[in-house]
């Protein structure tokens, strides 16, 4: 473990930190307004950031230390209401973007997403939103919001017409007529079927954004989160699922959100390895 590291993520050195020459850049959006069971969300990315610090920076799996690509850890993105934080974040990105750097974005509640695509749509065309979650979150409103978190899907699809969901075990009748069934991959149908990755990467576009929230894993693996739901997904299948992705199609940005962090740092981890390893898998795989 290391000890006396930069705050950043991956408490990487200062010489592939600098936002200059980095061609990733870490987005850390705090915030949990809309979170309607458990709260805390707001204090995932610092979570995340903090538990980044104790990985080891070489990626066993890819054989590649993507930190060497650079990696800036931006300044947190605050905001009192749903509309200033996806004001916010939508500028934010987009001058990211401009810049040509790769983004990962930090939860927060879902609904930050929604800023981070909106900015992504007007950059690529015929993208795909690759979309990994316990739930549908495609509500037209919820709790006299349509920017709820359990909304952000629904919201996205006025921005993207092509969107692909995985893990979904939970939704309300209500969001039916939101969602296409057969770009659904329910966890049940997943937990039956031996070729659903390859069925779910035909499904995608050349240009993929990927949004994912913590709790398409299962709780076993992942009880940190707003919204837990039994029955989710475990690390190795996501990664392998992942792997694929990055691998045949153009990923051109990513978020993980719904961190709730507990005493029990286990899941912070678990989330900054995958961010890590995602982007492992971005620079060294395809």
């Amino acid at each position: 473990m290391k000890n006396k590291v930069p705050c950043n993520f991956g408490g990487i050195p200062e010489e592939f930190s600098g936002y200059g020459k980095a061609k990733i850049v870490i987005l850390p959006v705090p915030f949990d307004k809309t979170s309607t069971w458990l709260k805390g969300a707001d204090k995932g990315p610092k979570a995340i950031i903090e538990a980044s610090r104790n990985m080891e920076l070489y990626d066993i799996e890819t054989d590649s230390e993507v930190y060497k690509n650079g990696i800036f850890t931006g300044k947190e993105i605050r905001a009192e209401n749903s509309q200033e934080m996806l004001d916010k974040v939508y500028k934010k990105v987009k001058k990211i973007l401009e810049d040509k750097k790769f983004i990962a974005g930090l939860g927060g509640e879902h609904s930050i997403s929604l800023g981070i695509i909106k900015a992504y749509s007007e950059f690529f065309n015929n993208l795909t939103v690759l979309h990994l979650d316990a739930h549908a979150d495609s509500k037209n409103s919820y709790e006299g919001s349509k920017y709820n978190h359990a909304c952000v899907m629904a919201k996205v699809k006025e921005l993207v017409k092509n969107i692909v969901s995985i893990g979904i075990r939970s939704l309300d009748s209500s969001e039916l007529s939101n969602i296409v069934q057969d770009k659904v991959f329910f966890a049940q149908q997943i937990y039956k079927s031996s070729d659903w990755q390859e069925k779910a990467v035909n499904k995608l576009s050349e240009n993929v954004y990927i949004t994912l929230d913590l709790d398409v894993f299962d709780t076993g693996i992942m009880p940190s989160t707003g919204t837990p739901e039994p029955g989710g997904l475990n690390w190795y299948p996501v990664l392998g699922f992942l792997k694929s992705v990055f691998k045949t199609k153009n990923v051109v940005g990513f978020d993980v959100v719904e961190l709730c962090p507990s005493q029990n740092k286990a899941p912070d981890f678990l989330a900054a390895k995958l961010i890590y390893t995602m982007l492992s898998y971005k620079f060294s795989v395809r």
